[in-house]
């Protein structure tokens, strides 16, 4: 738990500050403002306490300043919509079933944690007071249970981003419930989440999170084509998709991404070695499909206008062939193997190093210039 004792003297320094800053009584007066005695920091007006927290404060200050008094729990709690403990290393299941009834309109809540320390009761408090939050941070919470995820189903279904990376004890009937009741999930990180990510949750989450955009499914070992396939025909807006250590995928499944998710901006492939040059051909040709004409007119333009892969990760996918993938990196202009912005990831791919993208190519070619003799007529 946080101690409050320097920071309560912090405060004290800041505001016989501000006390000397505006003068007394008496200045205030000569120059005809009527300005109210502050004896103490509790007689701060709620818009001044909150501008300076908000310039001169952190998230430990917020949680040391709503308990000054029942002023301050107030006005934070109204104007508190974001808020971290991250920070804090011990007991933070406790300080979080404290804080969740002053902080109902939270929005964004973060509770990462170095070691585990989050229990079932503190997500549930903040189910039960933070109806309008939308983007909650549980990674690496392994004591976590089912208990977690059908208590944020009730309490806060307007969830748009959920990370649960590493909450491995949750299980795919209660992701399933989850997709359920918060169908406007856009962002959700399962990474490592091996019970709860199976092909019936993704296929349950394909039916019921149709805006999702960004989706981690990073070594979660079980998953197959049936799922990937039906996440391609469900979630069009795909913009992200991590399928990193996903062993039992095939070609299936990036050929359904290629025809189905048209916006896909990037696609992790880390270890997929059932993945075949049939794979990256389809995603070449989803280009053409996508937007007809040449990629020049592309290039030239804003990068928000640029469609296509910007990062593809197929590092040990030691399959594929030069050919295939020089056609991918052909294809999508914002792919690059040089050192600078490198988003077409080959590490442990040898047969690949001849892959190279335009500005790479162009490197070459001058390097090349320079090499050969100069010859005097």
């Amino acid at each position: 738990m946080v101690s409050g004792k320097p920071l309560n003297g912090e405060l004290d320094a800041c505001f016989r500050n501000l006390m000397v800053s505006t003068g007394s009584g008496r200045e205030q007066a000569e120059i005809g403002g009527a300005m109210p005695t502050l004896s103490g920091w509790k007689d701060l007006p709620m818009e001044l306490l909150m501008r300076i927290i908000s310039v001169a404060g952190d998230d430990q200050m917020i949680v040391v300043a709503s308990g000054v008094c029942t002023g301050w729990r107030d006005a934070l709690g109204w104007g508190v919509t974001n808020l971290s403990l991250s920070w804090c290393q011990q007991n933070m299941n406790s300080l979080m079933i404290s804080l969740a009834h002053k902080f109902t309109k939270l929005q964004v809540l973060t509770l990462r944690q170095i070691k585990p320390q989050l229990e079932d009761s503190a997500v549930e408090a903040v189910s039960n007071y933070c109806y309008d939050l939308r983007e909650l941070d549980l990674s690496r919470s392994f004591r976590l249970t089912d208990r977690s995820l059908y208590a944020l189903a009730q309490g806060c279904p307007r969830l748009t981003r959920l990370n649960i990376s590493g909450c491995s004890s949750f299980s795919d009937s209660a992701l399933i419930y989850l997709s359920c009741h918060c169908q406007n999930l856009k962002c959700l990180n399962l990474c490592g989440c091996v019970k709860a990510a199976t092909d019936g949750a993704l296929q349950a989450i394909a039916r019921n999170c149709v805006q999702l955009q960004s989706l981690n499914l990073g070594w979660c070992e079980d998953i197959t084509d049936e799922g990937v396939t039906s996440l391609a025909s469900g979630c069009p807006d795909l913009r992200a998709l991590d399928l990193c250590g996903c062993v039992l995928i095939t070609d299936e499944s990036v050929v359904a991404l290629a025809s189905g998710c048209r916006h896909l901006r990037s696609l992790g492939l880390y270890y997929c070695q059932n993945i075949t040059d049939r794979a990256m051909y389809s995603l070449a040709n989803s280009c053409v499909k996508r937007k007809p004409g040449k990629w020049d007119s592309v290039r030239t333009s804003s990068s928000k206008d640029i469609v296509g892969l910007a990062n593809l990760n197929i590092s040990q996918c030691t399959a594929l062939t030069p050919p295939a993938v020089q056609a991918v990196c052909d294809s999508f202009p914002s792919l690059h193997t040089c050192p600078e912005r490198h988003s077409l990831i080959i590490s442990g791919c040898l047969s690949l190093t001849s892959v190279h993208c335009a500005c790479g190519i162009q490197r070459l070619r001058s390097a090349g210039r320079a090499l050969q003799p100069n010859h005097a007529y």
